[in-house]
């Protein structure tokens, strides 16, 4: 699927995040419902990851909106809480929502919750996150077992480019054990590293936490040694910087490759400084636009075609998966700053500027 531009500015994200009262453990409501407007509600799963409430919320927010002027639109953030995350459902069911989106905090537990909305005859956008046990109407993600296909051969690639593929050993830091996708992202990570590299340790973090995964690399340098970690597995870039910070607590001059996923602004920043090889670019703005597309149009009882079907074990869920893509250091100027996701002047700071002419950014 080809991807849209992201032309997103600082203020417009501001201005869109503005729709709501700005807290991100309750809901939030925007528009008015009159006419046919119909309710819409979206739930993300916690806020520690940047996406969530930078991009996600407001691209949604503001898609409805465009599409839907008397749609009332009510929204909750889990903080990475189930029984919350529950909680937020079950409220926006009362208040008779139409539609849910949700990007489960634990989507192999919302089965249930899935279940009470088929009884009320309330459709069920699974965002981000597949989730599995039940039938619904549509799943909206990228290809996630290509994303950890990427971060496994830009590994392989960085590694094989200083000539340390059999010189040591590297640490794999995967996602939330209660996150399919962290599932996926490790799948595709393997079928391009198992075999090719000696991994010395492998980790799932709970929360995706940074601050976890800093415990978890602090581990691995304890019971592998510095000099014998040769790379860094990392399914995010949150997580990727918690890896750094114990790698340079340790005593690091240098970074081995390390790799991330979501593109935050401090990715890009330490991929230009040298401490992260790459990130994953992901196409937030086609996700969430997407996703209010299909909510709009069910909540209005239209059934759009989807162009692929995801087998969640129960069921297969008519889904639109979009393409990442992976991004080094001289990819960031044609990718990211190329689409206005960034801004040049939002990632070249002074102390960047040699970096940033040398990768074209301007």
């Amino acid at each position: 699927m080809r991807r849209g531009m992201l032309a997103i500015s600082a203020a417009a994200l501001l201005l869109a995040a503005a729709c709501g009262n700005g807290s991100t453990t309750g809901a939030t409501q925007s528009g008015e419902k009159g006419g046919d407007g119909k309710t819409i509600a979206l739930f993300l799963p916690e806020s520690k990851t940047t996406r969530y409430e930078a991009f996600d919320r407001p691209l949604f927010e503001a898609k409805v909106k465009a599409l839907c002027a008397d749609c009332k639109l009510l929204y909750s953030n889990a903080d990475q809480d189930a029984t919350k995350q529950q909680q937020q459902v079950e409220a926006a069911l009362t208040q008779g929502a139409d539609v849910l989106v949700l990007d489960a905090v634990d989507a192999a537990a919302v089965a249930p919750l899935v279940n009470q909305a088929k009884q009320k005859n309330v459709p069920v956008i699974a965002y981000d996150r597949l989730i599995s046990g039940i039938g619904y109407e549509y799943y909206v993600s990228f290809n996630n077992v290509r994303v950890g296909e990427m971060q496994g051969q830009g590994l392989l690639d960085a590694l094989t480019a200083k000539g340390t593929v059999d010189k040591g050993q590297i640490v794999m830091i995967h996602g939330s054990p209660t996150d399919p996708s962290s599932a996926d992202y490790k799948k595709g990570a393997h079928n391009v590293l198992d075999g090719k590299v000696k991994i010395g340790r492998e980790f799932d973090t709970p929360d995706w936490s940074p601050d976890k995964a800093q415990q978890e690399m602090e581990q691995a340098i304890t019971a592998l040694g510095r000099d014998s970690i040769v790379g860094v597995l990392s399914a995010n870039d949150g997580m990727a910087s918690g890896a750094i910070a114990a790698m340079k607590r340790a005593g690091y001059s240098s970074m081995p490759p390390i790799t991330g996923q979501d593109s935050e602004l401090a990715a890009v920043q330490r991929i230009l400084s040298g401490d992260q090889y790459m990130t994953i670019y992901l196409d937030i703005r086609a996700e969430a636009e997407k996703s209010a597309e299909l909510a709009v149009a069910v909540a209005k009882g239209e059934k759009p075609a989807a162009p692929t079907t995801v087998d969640n074990g129960t069921a297969s869920v008519p889904s639109f998966l979009l393409d990442p893509i992976p991004v080094t250091a001289d990819k960031i100027a044609g990718t990211i700053v190329k689409d206005g996701f960034y801004k040049a002047s939002d990632i070249c700071t002074p102390e960047l500027k040699d970096a940033c002419a040398k990768a074209g950014i301007q």
